[in-house]
């Protein structure tokens, strides 16, 4: 008797740590795919921001085009990470090459890696 109750408490341990096993792994699942959602929503911000000023930029200075004002975000955006990593005494990064001509370059590599990219994706069809 004292062995059969032995082993149904053994099989019910197991079973409850099972159950606790399957919630940690739900609200991980849970918490990954909320975290993903706050990205996506972030991205979405900076996304419909960025085409505001854009806009705004371009109405309010004559002679303006969109690519103009990108490229100037581009600019600052870049100058910005220049900063945050000549900031810090640890970092071992090197840009080559590096130059107001090599801004364009790198500015026309992003936005072709991003034109091929949406090519891409428009023409991937996932296996039914």
């Amino acid at each position: 008797m004292a062995a059969a109750r032995t082993r149904l408490a053994t099989i019910e341990k197991a079973e409850g740590e099972k159950v606790l096993e399957v919630k940690r792994a739900e609200a991980d699942a849970a918490s990954k795919h909320l975290a993903g959602k706050g990205v996506a929503l972030q991205r979405q911000a900076i996304v419909d921001g960025l085409k505001a000023s854009v806009v705004s930029f371009s109405e309010s200075v004559p002679g303006t085009s969109t690519r103009d004002v990108i490229d100037m975000v581009l600019m600052a955006q870049y100058l910005d990470t220049i900063k945050e990593i000549g900031s810090s005494c640890k970092n071992s990064t090197v840009f080559i090459p590096h130059g107001p001509g090599a801004l364009r370059d790198v500015a026309d590599q992003i936005r072709d890696g991003l034109l091929q990219a949406a090519d891409t994706s428009s023409s991937f069809k996932p296996n039914a």
